[in-house]
């Protein structure tokens, strides 16, 4: 952080935190701001170029969109102007960055920190050139409780392995947890400093790049403050206590959904593990086994982030398992299109593959089931899966979906063992007794009894029109297991 200077106005820098509550980046600028007669300003730079190579889905974009529509309301009310910018890329908007800076006499820029490789050498370089400047640059942690690099073995080193890391995560999460920070109160500026004043004062580059927002609602999804509050709350007044029992079952509507509120900043983890321990008896765990298990999630994210920390290859499409880049995946189209379709002729993992593409969202279980299925089952490359889900999730994250789809794969840190594939049908036997969860994607199947409805016979396909399995499980399994034990033929010193 520079402290050359100490007046002048505060631009506060938006990107994946869409929210006015608990914002520590907004909160500084607009605290210190109202302390000493102060102006703020804001900004959030649309990038479809970037997000296009980094491989997200107009689905996601458009609640983006939607969010920052929403945001530039809630700011407006509090007296601070957001500024939409097209930029394209990010070295574009680091250039109309610079620029505003320069106009506005801006002397303070804030934002909270993102960690993925492209975005922090963007902040590097955000932070060397306002240094230069003689601009302040305040930066803050919010995507984490807990900084990464901040939970260490006793040797210094990240940890590799979730349980341990969840012990010394909870030894520190327990002590630095607090009350999330308020929205601020409202700035008293001068009339003069109404958003048209801000746009008119701008130079023709800068009003060219200006977008207007707007928004299109999405039917399933909410993308406001508001409602991310509101559906924290239900949750863990109602699904939290019983989460342990039912998150396994893509039938109930047992899970809390705001994965999609994380995603866009929505919401804050402090936010809801805040909430979560003030309903479990002020505990991160020892308390509600439900809200122990939800809390536990919510770690695993955190865990998932740290580790992109740590081993920045991750954001590069490089296993987490150096010798696991070895294993000959196969080159399959035909195969990954079926899965891609839900085409398989495995119900459970069709079913799961039109929820993603119906909703956008897939239920955390039948997440791992069509990742193992793809690159166990079909031994195609997670990474061809991990970009798949990356284009239709609504909850699109560089660190949970990478870490699942590694840990599925047996690729990554803490994965299931190489050994361990899960059998569709026994899956969905044991989490979808009834098929319930299937004949709501899979409408075919709903004429066949509940127990066939999981692997139906030659006629039962025949008769209702559902593919023949495209790979049998006992070949599918015994070849992945030739596959990975090759890896130990090959170099017999591998762990």
């Amino acid at each position: 952080m520079s402290n050359q200077q100490s007046t002048g106005r505060h631009l506060v820098w938006f990107r994946t935190d869409l929210r006015v509550h608990d914002n520590p980046a907004l909160y500084h600028a607009m605290t210190t701001a109202q302390s000493q007669a102060q102006q703020v300003l804001a900004v959030y730079f649309v990038t479809p170029e970037q997000w296009r190579q980094h491989g997200l889905g107009e689905r996601k974009i458009r609640l983006m969109q939607n969010a920052v529509h929403n945001l530039k309301q809630a700011l407006a009310e509090r007296g601070v102007e957001l500024l939409v910018l097209h930029a394209g890329t990010f070295n574009h908007s680091l250039q109309l960055l610079q620029q505003l800076v320069l106009e506005l006499d801006i002397r303070h820029i804030s934002f909270n920190n993102e960690y993925e490789v492209n975005e922090c050498k963007r902040d590097i370089l955000c932070y060397r050139w306002a240094n230069i400047h003689q601009v302040n640059v305040h930066r803050f942690h919010d995507q984490c409780l807990i900084p990464p690099g901040a939970v260490l073995t006793k040797t210094n080193l990240p940890f590799k392995v979730y349980s341990p890391f969840r012990k010394a995560w909870l030894a520190q999460a327990e002590r630095q947890l607090s009350a999330p920070l308020p929205s601020p109160a409202a700035l008293q500026q001068p009339s003069s400093t109404t958003s048209t004043t801000w746009q008119q004062i701008l130079t023709e580059p800068l009003r060219r790049a200006l977008t207007l927002t707007d928004q299109c609602p999405d039917a399933r999804w909410f993308d406001d403050e508001s409602s991310a509050h509101h559906a924290l709350h239900n949750f863990l007044q109602q699904q939290g206590r019983h989460y342990h029992q039912r998150r396994d079952f893509p039938a109930l509507d047992a899970t809390s959904q705001l994965s999609t509120a994380l995603s866009l900043g929505l919401l804050s983890p402090r936010q809801c593990l805040f909430a979560a321990s003030q309903a479990n008896q002020g505990l991160l765990a020892g308390g509600t086994a439900g809200l122990d298990s939800w809390i536990n999630e919510l770690t695993w994210r955190e865990f998932y982030r740290h580790l992109l920390v740590a081993c920045p290859d991750l954001c590069k499409h490089q296993a987490f398992k150096p010798e696991t880049e070895r294993v000959k995946w196969r080159d399959a189209e035909a195969d990954f299109q079926a899965w891609c379709d839900g085409r398989t002729g495995y119900p459970i993992v069709d079913a799961a593959q039109q929820q993603l593409l119906t909703t956008g969202w897939m239920h955390n279980r039948l997440r791992m089931v069509s990742a193992m299925f793809l690159s166990k089952h079909l031994l195609i490359d997670w990474r061809r899966g991990e970009a798949f889900f990356n284009q239709y999730l609504v909850d699109a994250d560089l660190a949970s979906n990478n870490g699942g789809w590694q840990w599925s794969a047996s690729t990554g840190a803490d994965g299931v063992p190489y050994f361990r594939i899960f059998n569709p049908t026994t899956q969905s036997q044991r989490f979808d007794a009834d098929g319930q969860f299937l004949i709501r994607y899979l409408p075919q199947l709903t004429s066949l009894p509940a127990t066939s409805r999981h692997q139906p016979n030659a006629f039962e396909r025949q008769q209702t029109g559902y593919p023949d399995a495209i790979v049998d499980h006992a070949f599918a399994r015994q070849r992945a297991l030739n596959a990975f034990k090759a890896l130990k033929q090959e170099n017999p010193t591998d762990e």
